[in-house]
């Protein structure tokens, strides 16, 4: 089996990458940036001369360039192909509208393209978000939950998960969205609030850094473990007939809940060291964003596996092995 991977050197596409390479797949990804690979999540692969341009094939590209990626993917032949790239900040989406739509939507839209020209188009998984839900009239939310984002990132994954639909319908391609939920890991970038409060936490710790500025800690999300949420995405596109699913926890966290966890992972008190931000805090913020994982659970088998307090531990436990004794 060959897959094709976008994203690849991201949180879930590493994750990826080491399971399908498990499973015995070849696999090639899509990468803006080849100096980073030595360092990044894939540096154990790249260092790996049996497995490098021997079963993993890194492309250099992007989706602006859309007659290059015809070429990489035709050439590739995969089987399966996983697109899991995107500006993934709802916050930065609404800054930059435009951006967001083009690299999430349009790049989603280029790619189907490109498939439905091939003789024999692979199964194709699109990534997309609780943020197409917004603020939903209820909670948890299922596979038929009215679509009404209230970012621009929300809409313009609503969107790709929308054309990926037609695509199957009209043109009869193996095409499919997991609906993910949070999803965390100790690959999480610092860029996720999560991976903010557990760094923050293993510094202050260790005396590194004094204080902790965050929005608003009402916030509540559906937070699972990333290693599981991967997992769920190869099972989707192992069914004879591909589908929708939503891979989500069914239970909801405050970031406040986040912020305790992480500060006790190192025997601290974290009101001592929290402060209010309020520039921090998202003009446009979705509410009981909580999933329903009925549908992942009776068709494919889906569990998450990895306990909520237990992830945010394990994020605090890495980032304090990395500060130097």
């Amino acid at each position: 089996m060959k897959a094709f991977i976008t994203g690849i050197t991201g949180q879930d596409g590493s994750y990826l990458t080491e399971l399908l390479l498990e499973k015995g797949y070849t696999v090639h990804g899509l990468v803006r940036r080849p100096e980073n690979l030595p360092y990044g999540n894939l540096a154990a692969f790249v260092a790996d001369e049996s497995i490098y341009n021997e079963r993993l094939f890194l492309h250099i590209g992007s989706f602006e360039d859309a007659t290059h990626l015809r070429r990489l993917i035709v050439r590739a032949q995969p089987d399966e192909f996983y697109h899991l790239a995107a500006q993934s900040s709802p916050r930065v989406s609404l800054e930059l509208p435009e951006t967001t739509v083009e690299s999430v939507g349009m790049a989603t839209v280029r790619l189907l393209e490109i498939l439905r020209d091939l003789d024999h188009p692979p199964k194709f998984l699109y990534a997309s978000s609780s943020e197409i839900f917004g603020s939903p009239p209820h909670s948890p939310q299922d596979e038929g939950t009215p679509v009404i984002p209230s970012t621009p990132y929300g809409a313009a994954k609503a969107f790709s998960m929308q054309m990926a639909r037609i695509y199957r319908s009209a043109y009869g391609l193996q095409t499919c969205s997991a609906i993910l939920y949070n999803h965390e890991s100790v690959r999480r970038s610092g860029g996720f609030v999560t991976m903010k409060i557990a760094r923050a936490a293993a510094r202050i710790k260790a005396g590194l850094q004094q204080r902790l500025e965050l929005g608003s800690l009402e916030g509540r999300r559906d937070w699972g473990w990333a290693q599981d949420y991967v997992h769920g995405m190869w099972l989707m596109l192992q069914q004879e007939a591909v589908d929708d699913f939503i891979l989500a926890t069914g239970r909801l966290h405050s970031v406040q809940d986040v912020v305790r966890v992480a500060f006790e992972a190192v025997d601290l008190n974290w009101q001592d060291y929290v402060d209010h931000d309020a520039a921090l805090v998202t003009a446009v913020e979705p509410t009981s964003l909580c999933g329903n994982p009925g549908k992942a659970q009776r068709i494919l088998g889906w569990r998450n596996t990895v306990p909520f307090e237990e992830i945010i531990r394990r994020m605090v436990r890495h980032e304090a092995g990395k500060i130097p004794a």
